[in-house]
């Protein structure tokens, strides 16, 4: 009763409180209060002993150190500590007065060089939490209430876009370890583990990254260095869907190589220990409780109830039909089963309460159904599998006939025993036993919960895959496997349906009630062993039974499940394979590259010229698939590929020669920026691979995320990216998923790639496909130049088809004499040049160049153009003098003729008489003086050739002259006469 607050400070390290504070809550037996009462009260309760640092030698000095800041006299001396390596065993801690280990009180205990945190009802002393933004773009996003939250048995991460971060420090006298337990179910969360020394220098490690959690709860351990050590829990969400996050779990922390504590912790509400010097605490059983410290658990009064491991019993609630499930015996030696009604487990309710309802009368017999295809009906009526070379329907085993093979698969339509290689399990998962699926003849269903935000889990795994010998193993896109199930939910609210495979990533999910459908999914690696069918009646973790109707009507079916290829698997029938020889007893393989089975033989039989072979399935001539335009299938006749050159017949009869190989490496680029509704920035990034022969570099996607590193191969694929600085990382990358694996066509218009995708999906029935248009731009030096639909700015419209505008010089044909002309130039001093330029606009790159220059002789137009002109100018004025002449002639015979009319006689008829013959008077003198005075060229002609023609007694121009007037008179007149 002598023990105060002040004696609590003597066993009180920086750590915390010590024994003293545990023995006076629990009464610790009377010579432990001796040994504490041996220190006056008004000493000890003004200070508390502490260690130095260590020394070079590993040594160190206990001291006294003062409560209260006013205190300095008064104090103990320091005494020579304990080794720097001094250690208590587990059940025991350091007793700082005597400096000697002690045995943890019953109801407490110690890990001895080590601290343990397995209680959460609040943030343990020592623990940090914050939130950060680690988008540095999004300043204005608030992350403070985004921390790691306490939730008594565990403590829960984040589900936002925010970082959340828990640490805690702690200073190690030796190396050590520190584990933790921990679930970690959804892949769109960041999750990692790390350690920082005392010189902030992180402890890089390949196992920082968190595995994803399967089913239940996963166990961490890392070795710890001597010194100061911070250890770090880190997450981020990175849900971009719009679907809830399932945060990540953490619970049982235990750090060793402390060297010493100088504490024992109470056993939490749940547990006991019984004995003094106990290393841990025991759970209590189911209903029975215990409170925090206990040593001994209690049993629940008859009208309550208590789970394993709880602090305080509950009332029983009224039964009702959420508490109870139907399920089928295994069939007896008559072939049949039992229908039987079970309470769920542990039963928590009461049948005697007001209003609660009965357990349904078991027992009723049916008749088993059959066994599943692959499997026999043995004499015990069980279902056994077939041997290997045996196929059956369910009823009994049948050897497959010469020249077939089994078809090794596993199916499951029947549902009397949940199958080996099944099982179910619930989530979250800590003490609970109850079952989530169940076993009903024609189909398997999920059964109440106690929550309806519980994850109902049916998972099936399977040892790998193996493709039959008649398959060929090298194809580039051969299907692995398949599965396929038939399912129904039925919902009344926000139900959710998922598929999960491989490493819990979420293949499809299905929203509400959903009418009975088939879905398959394609498997293309060997690494996909564990598939997962999830039911989630709704997403709000805090609607739990105890204050909520359960949803007892939200139920999920399936009715039927096939996977295919397994190795380990049974066969439901045999099928028709090419032999290796003719002789009996001969061995199945594959038809020859490039040959199909004919359909119910074994011949083998060559494709028609560029196709390629259905690896999945090559029997009858439709398994020769044709390439499409301006591709070639490979060696393998598994696909068809492009070698990047491409030939194009123009319009008008020109040949266009593509080459397109400088972009077939592997191209990626951003979409623009989204952002979620909290204000984190993400993109979409896609990886293109244009083109390329056998052994091309796929187009690759990854996800960094998880631990597993997820990737996609293919033609084109798709991922979700965020900035992120966590871990020193540019982005993060996540939702990796194939657009196209294989080329369909490759069409001349416009010069575009389609590609096609083998996944299906619930949107995308037929499967993802690629249109890469290529646009040719002399101008654009850039490979990467990729724009995406102005209407559709994630490439897609509806999900399924993906639009690509890929501009480059690259794209355009390459050049020929058609893309140029030529241009001459004047004749310069003798020297003539002709010029090679392109055609406007080009639409060329590379290919053949521009011609140089050609220089050659000429002669100028100066010379001619002279000559010419000159010549011209003489003409034109002997044609006018020509023309004064004859026109001065002219005037001079009409004015004589006018004359000679003035001058006729009365009679009209008569021709007038001439005056005379001779020359008028004066008229030989005007002529002699006008050839005296002037002479023209033709005159002197003129003349010369009057003297070289002779005419009979004329002897002169004159006279000839007269002459010829005289005879137009004479005509003129005759022609008056005979008119009158």
């Amino acid at each position: 009763q002598s023990y105060g607050q002040g004696d609590e400070r003597v066993f009180q390290s920086v750590g915390g409180a010590g024994l003293g504070q545990q023995s006076a809550t629990e009464h610790t037996p009377l010579p432990l209060i001796i040994v504490l009462n041996d220190f006056p009260s008004n000493i000890t309760s003004d200070y508390h002993f502490e260690y130095t640092e260590c020394d070079v030698l590993g040594s160190r000095w206990r001291v006294a150190v003062p409560n209260k800041a006013d205190i300095c006299t008064g104090l103990p001396d320091p005494v020579k500590g304990t080794q720097c390596t001094f250690s208590c065993s587990e059940g025991e801690y350091l007793n700082m007065q005597s400096q000697q280990c002690q045995k943890c009180a019953a109801g407490t205990y110690s890990l001895g060089t080590g601290v343990a945190f397995d209680e959460w009802d609040s943030l343990p002393s020592g623990f940090v939490t914050h939130g950060m933004n680690t988008n540095d773009r999004d300043v204005h996003t608030d992350c403070s209430n985004s921390t790691w939250t306490p939730k008594g048995d565990y403590v829960s991460s984040n589900t936002d876009e925010c970082t959340a971060t828990l640490s805690y420090a702690v200073s190690l006298k030796k190396p050590g370890t520190v584990s933790f337990e921990y679930f970690y179910p959804d892949g769109s969360i960041y999750f990692e583990f790390f350690v920082q020394n005392d010189q902030c220098q992180s402890t890089d490690s390949e196992n920082r990254w968190m595995k994803i959690s399967e089913s239940n709860w996963s166990q961490y351990k890392v070795e710890l260095s001597s010194g100061n050590n911070v250890l770090y829990w880190r997450t981020t969400a990175y849900s971009l869907q719009g679907s809830a996050v399932k945060p990540v779990m953490l619970r049982n922390i235990a750090i060793s190589g402390v060297a010493y504590t100088s504490e024992c912790f109470h056993c939490k509400p749940g547990t006991h220990s019984a004995k003094p010097g106990s290393a841990r605490c025991t759970p209590c059983p189911a209903q029975t409780y215990s409170n925090k410290g206990a040593t001994v658990c209690h049993q629940c009064e008859e009208d309550k109830y208590a789970e394993a491991g709880s602090g305080s019993c509950k009332p029983r609630p009224a039964c009702t039909n959420s508490d109870y499930f139907y399920t089928h015996t295994p069939c007896d030696s008559e072939g049949k089963t039992q229908l039987m009604y079970k309470w769920n487990e542990p039963k928590i309710c009461s049948e005697t309460v007001e209003g609660a309802v009965k357990l349904p009368a078991s027992g009723e017999k049916q008749t088993c159904p059959p066994c599943n295809p692959g499997f026999f009906v043995t004499n015990s009526s069980t279902c056994e599998p077939c041997d290997e070379g045996f196929y059956s329907n369910g009823t009994a085993c049948t050897k497959c006939p010469v020249g077939t093979e089994p078809v090794v698969d596993f199916e499951y339509k029947w549902w009397n025993i949940m199958p080996n290689n099944m099982k179910s399990s619930i989530f979250p998962v800590f003490l609970c036993v109850m079952t989530a699926w169940e076993v009903a003849g024609e189909y398997v269903y999920t059964t109440p919960g106690d929550q309806d935000s519980d994850y109902l889990m049916l998972t099936l795994s399977v040892p790998g895959y193996r493709l039959p010998q008649s398959m060929a193993t090298d194809s580039e896109r051969s299907e692995l496997s398949r599965i396929t199930f038939v399912f129904e939910t039925m919902c009344t609210a926000d139900c959710k349906f998922y598929f999960l495979a491989w490493n819990n990533d979420v293949v499809e999910e299905w929203k509400g009630s959903n009418r009975k459908q088939s879905y398959s999914y394609l498997i293309q690696r060997n690494s996909s062993t564990s598939f997962t069918w999830t039911f989630q009646r709704t997403e709000d973790f805090n609607v739990v039974s105890d204050n909520h109707t359960p949803r007892i009507a939200d139920v999920a079916k399936i009715y039927s499940i096939h996977i295919t290829n397994v190795i380990g698997g049974v066969a439901s029938q045999c099928r028709r394979c090419a032999l290796s020889s003719a002789k009996a007893g001969s061995t199945c393989v594959p038809c020859p590259t490039g040959h199909y089975m004919v359909s119910g033989t074994g011949v083998c039989k060559s494709c028609p010229p560029n196709t390629f072979i259905k690896a999945d399935h090559a029997v009858g001539e439709a398994a020769c698939v044709q390439c499409g335009p301006n591709t070639e299938r490979n060696k393998a006749h598994t696909a068809c590929l492009s070698d990047c050159a491409l030939d194009v017949q123009t319009t008008g009869g020109a040949l266009l020669h593509y080459d397109f190989s400088p972009l077939a490496n592997v191209t990626g680029f951003h979409s623009s920026p989204r952002f979620t509704n909290k204000g984190l920035r993400y993109f979409h990034r896609f990886n293109l691979g244009l083109c390329g022969k056998e052994g091309r570099v796929p187009a690759t996607c990854v996800d960094n995320v998880t631990e597993s590193g997820r990737e996609v191969k293919g033609y084109v694929c798709q991922s979700t990216v965020v900035p992120s600085d966590i871990r020193s990382q540019s982005v993060v990358s996540s939702q990796p998923f194939l657009i196209g694996d294989s080329l369909i066509d490759l069409y001349v218009c416009h010069v575009f790639d389609v590609f096609r995708s083998s996944e299906t999906t619930q949107a995308c029935k037929q499967g993802r496909s690629a249109a890469i248009r290529l646009r040719c731009n002399p101008t654009v030096t850039a490979k990467d130049l990729i724009t995406l639909p102005s209407n559709c700015s994630e490439g897609t419209c509806d999900g399924c088809t993906f639009h690509f505008l890929w501009e480059s010089q690259h794209a355009c044909p390459l050049c020929t004499k058609n893309h140029y002309r030529e241009i001459v130039s004047a004749c310069i001093q003798g020297i003539q040049r002709t010029t090679y330029v392109w055609q406007q606009p080009l639409q060329c790159y590379g290919g053949e160049s521009l011609p140089a220059q050609k220089v050659s002789a000429c002669v100028t137009l100066d010379f001619w153009l002279k000559f010419g002109v000159s010549t011209g100018t003489i003409a034109a004025v002997l044609l006018i003098s020509i023309s004064c002449y004859f026109w001065k002639k002219t005037r001079k015979l009409q004015y004589k003729y006018s004359k000679l009319m003035m001058n006729s006689g009365d009679k009209e008829c008569e021709l007038p008489t001439a005056d005379s013959c001779a020359i008028m008077e004066g008229e030989d003198a005007e002529d002699d003086i006008m050839y005296l005075t002037k002479k023209s060229f033709f005159t002197k002609k003129m003349k010369s050739f009057s003297r070289e023609v002779s005419y009979p007694s004329i002897h002169t121009h004159t006279e000839l002259r007269m002459i010829s007037i005289l005879g137009i008179l004479c005509i003129l007149k005759a022609q008056q006469c005979i008119s009158k």
